[in-house]
């Protein structure tokens, strides 16, 4: 099975736009007295999961990304994991419920208004989940479209999995910092090649576990949406080890 990162068609002629953001995440974290660092941030987004039901002060500050202390931090992510997926990526700035604002312009069937982010027309979901594909969990947005004609757009909450493959990581990386385990992260890998036996076999587009911010799709989910003409996006093939 081959695998492909998925990246927006900038040779489109689409001019859609999403002016919004998720409704609530989870805030930063000061930084720490030791290594200086604030811990690592997520591109995850999980638009299907409601936080609605907390109290209102908690969703006050579940609505603000400002750093707050760690141990604060812990108690949010905490009271936040029992609503999340159990694979959530639970780190600084992951994002949760519905993308809400305002839409313009045109859309194409498939949708990145970032790279880490993919949104699709209504049409185009059924579509994909007729021919097979495995993994699209639709959520509804809550845009404003300023067109009076506008498509039905829905944001893919999306599993993490797969990893890197060790040849693509740096050998010498810094040991995690004493004081609060963190440690500096890495680059993304130039070529970002993915290890074989990681990767699902029960699912046809995912967020990769190791890069939340890369979006990868199945020979299976390319080889659907070519066929059936489905456009906005391009793939580059990846390599699997």
């Amino acid at each position: 099975m081959k695998f492909y990162r998925i990246q927006e068609d900038e040779a489109s002629q689409y001019t859609g736009n999403l002016n919004a953001v998720h409704k609530w995440m989870l805030p930063g974290i000061q930084p720490c007295s030791g290594c200086g660092l604030g811990g690592r941030s997520s591109a995850a987004q999980y638009p299907c999961v409601d936080l609605s039901h907390l109290p209102e002060v908690e969703q006050k500050k579940l609505s603000d990304p400002w750093p707050v202390p760690r141990e604060e931090f812990v108690r949010l992510r905490e009271l936040v994991r029992p609503l999340a997926p159990p694979d959530a990526e639970l780190l600084p700035v992951t994002a949760f419920g519905p993308l809400t604002g305002t839409a313009t312009g045109r859309f194409g069937q498939l949708f990145m208004q970032n790279p880490w982010s993919l949104c699709l027309r209504r049409e185009a979901l059924e579509k994909l989940q007729a021919a097979g594909v495995r993994g699209l969990q639709g959520c509804p947005l809550n845009v404003r479209f300023r067109q009076k004609s506008h498509p039905e757009l829905l944001d893919l909450q999306l599993a993490r999995r797969g990893r890197f493959h060790p040849d693509a990581l740096p050998r010498d990386r810094e040991p995690p910092c004493p004081t609060c385990g963190e440690d500096k992260g890495y680059s993304l890998p130039q070529p970002p090649i993915l290890a074989a036996t990681s990767l699902p076999e029960d699912l046809d587009v995912f967020r990769l576990a190791d890069w939340s911010s890369l979006i990868i799709a199945s020979e299976r989910m390319v080889d659907a949406v070519r066929r059936l003409e489905l456009d906005g996006v391009v793939f580059q093939a990846l390599e699997v080890r």
